[in-house]
């Protein structure tokens, strides 16, 4: 019975060599028509643009309506500090703007993740299952509205006749019966803690998602098998929690990390002149009284290498199943 073999299970050996090929048109066609309008439309719009700025990258003090003849790497040694490519020249203010733009995008994600981590693990693990949509959006909501927007409100709580001083300088009769000084005005508006706050604002909701998303698939069962072995509450946070949401924690980071490098608005209007960013200084490259679009250029490669970068390391380690 065991050899015996049933007729409708036999297959030809020629159909089963050709069962798994495609015809030669099938071959051909069916990728380009599957993948060939996405990749026109990123060709266009990511590919064909960022070629174009290479090209004016390349070219020194030009001006809208010149000649565009590439000629040397002089705009990128100029972002790095050093002025016609030599060591004699170096300048550091533009490596000062690419500094403070990395600290307002670090500071933002470390704020984000300080913030955010506790919010996604009470959703995640002490929220009963019918609240936690409800919670998501309500914590979410901010990002209905416009950014610009968001950061007009913080200017209004932050400035130094605005809603925060009001409080903190309102008569406080405890304070009076203590014999304690008043609390002075904070000037917080036109300085980097007003951008760090106005982005922190921003980009939370981000981490708390994908943070969120990490935690709620967290294995229960190590963390019961974690206090029956004699752990303690921090002991299982750092040794099972921490280890298993790692991927949220990279992905969440590194998204927060690239819109951080790209942002625009908060630094420019919380800011104040004291706080050029990357992005800031490139506007005023092509858009600013005195145009350079070969130096905006450069540095807009600069910016768009970094981002690559952070979305390389978002590919190789935002994804990884944990180990147990």
């Amino acid at each position: 019975m065991s050899t015996k073999t049933s007729s409708s299970s036999i297959t030809h050996p020629s159909a089963k060599e050709n069962s798994g090929k495609k015809p030669p048109g099938q071959k051909f066609w069916e990728p380009l028509t599957l993948l060939g309008p996405s990749g026109l439309w990123l060709f266009l719009l990511l590919v064909l643009p960022a070629l174009i700025i290479f090209e004016l990258s390349l070219v020194p003090n030009i001006r809208p309506g010149d000649v565009v003849n590439p000629s040397g790497f002089d705009n990128y040694c100029k972002a790095f500090g050093f002025d016609g490519c030599q060591f004699a020249n170096f300048n550091p203010t533009f490596l000062y703007v690419m500094g403070r733009s990395l600290f307002f995008a670090f500071g933002t994600t470390v704020s984000c993740l300080v913030l955010g981590f506790p919010v996604a693990y009470w959703i995640a693990l002490r929220t009963p299952y019918r609240w936690r949509n409800l919670l998501l959006l309500t914590f979410v909501l901010p990002l209905w509205t416009s950014s610009l927007l968001r950061a007009y409100a913080w200017i209004t709580i932050l400035r130094s006749t605005g809603v925060l001083n009001t409080l903190l300088t309102f008569p406080n009769p405890l304070i009076t019966k203590l014999g304690l000084p008043p609390i002075p005005r904070l000037e917080l508006l036109n300085d980097w803690p007003a951008v760090l706050i106005g982005m922190s604002y921003s980009y939370l909701p981000y981490m708390v998602l994908i943070l969120y998303s990490s935690l709620e698939k967290l294995d229960r069962r190590l963390l019961e098998a974690s206090a029956d072995l004699g752990a303690n509450p921090v002991q299982t946070f750092w040794k099972v929690t921490v280890p298993q949401s790692m991927p949220g924690i990279v992905a969440g980071c590194l998204l927060v990390l690239i819109i951080g490098l790209g942002d625009f608005i908060e630094p420019e209007l919380l800011g104040g002149a004291s706080s050029m960013t990357l992005s800031r200084l490139i506007y005023n490259q092509f858009l600013g009284p005195t145009p350079n679009w070969g130096f905006g250029s450069a540095l807009s490669m600069v910016l768009i290498l970094a981002v690559s970068i952070a979305i390389a390391f978002l590919i190789k380690f935002g994804d990884r199943t944990p180990q147990t």
